[in-house]
């Protein structure tokens, strides 16, 4: 498929009113005190910190669908979903690995929210990659930045999790979108990450089912999470062209975009303005 033909596609978005394709959705606060977190045996301090965050915050996810795609025994895959509010970073993780029996998922994560005091004790637990390109806000904080480098760059350390058999995750827009109708055209890591280890993707739409017309998504507001089947790479042979990380990335996209009920064309911006 050419990158006139994939412009052109459009994709059917997901009903509305679909029951949850996983069957076991439930954040209530017996659910999430009950629940067994087997993967975590042996930190005690990691099973209360997150039991705790989804006590917290777990109300502001209204549905999640598709949990049979992020079963652990589907691992290794590259997780992709849209991103909307800053809430997002921390609960998206925090449910799969809720709903994965405390198997993680490591996300892709920059280097500035481990600043953040109590974040950043979410984000070494969680196990988190660490991404050093961003520039912190105010810019006098990089002078820090030297104290937060792993010394293995994020993209490789994301090769060795897939190679080892872990999942990642990558929010391909690169930042928080909160347009409610429109997708960022959003930057190819996740596509090359997949074509270089031949890893599936498994798209994600985080849609907001409360939300006013035409208003932009604030902050906690409630959200349906749909998971989409894994999506395997195209066979290719070598190191991927340009032409072919664009072309399964506006694949990638264009999943994306049903699942979240927002419109995705790959002529918009990369960054909102």
């Amino acid at each position: 498929m050419n990158s006139e033909q994939l412009a052109n596609r459009t994709m059917s978005p997901a009903t509305e009113g679909d029951p949850p394709a996983g069957g076991a959705f439930d954040f209530s606060w017996r659910r999430i005190w009950r629940q067994p977190l087997p993967n975590m045996a042996g930190e005690p301090l990691t099973r209360l910190l997150l039991r705790a965050l989804l006590g917290w915050l777990g109300r502001y996810i209204v549905d999640m669908r598709g949990l049979e795609h992020v079963d652990p025994s589907r691992d290794p895959f590259i997780l992709a979903p849209n991103h909307s509010q800053k809430m997002e970073a921390v609960l998206v993780p925090a449910a799969m690995f809720f709903f994965r029996g405390g198997k993680r998922i490591h996300f892709l994560s920059d280097w500035n929210f481990r600043m953040i005091p109590v974040l950043a004790s979410f984000l070494r637990r969680a196990q988190t990659i660490i991404l050093m390109n961003k520039s912190a806000r105010p810019r006098f904080l990089n002078v820090l930045k030297p104290l937060f480098d792993p010394g293995v760059p994020g993209w490789v350390r994301a090769q060795e999790k897939l190679r080892e058999g872990c999942s990642v995750g990558v929010y391909p827009e690169g930042t928080v979108n909160r347009d409610p109708k429109r997708l960022l055209k959003g930057y190819s890591g996740a596509s090359r990450l997949s074509l270089i280890t031949r890893a599936p993707v498994v798209p994600m739409g985080i849609s907001f089912p409360d939300l006013p017309p035409d208003q932009p998504i604030p902050n906690r507001a409630r959200m349906v999470i749909t998971i989409g089947p894994p999506m395997k790479p195209p066979g290719i042979q070598g190191e991927p062209s340009l032409s072919d990380v664009r072309d399964w990335h506006h694949q990638i996209m264009l999943a994306i975009s049903g699942l979240s009920h927002k419109e995705w064309q790959p002529q918009t911006k990369r960054r909102l303005s």
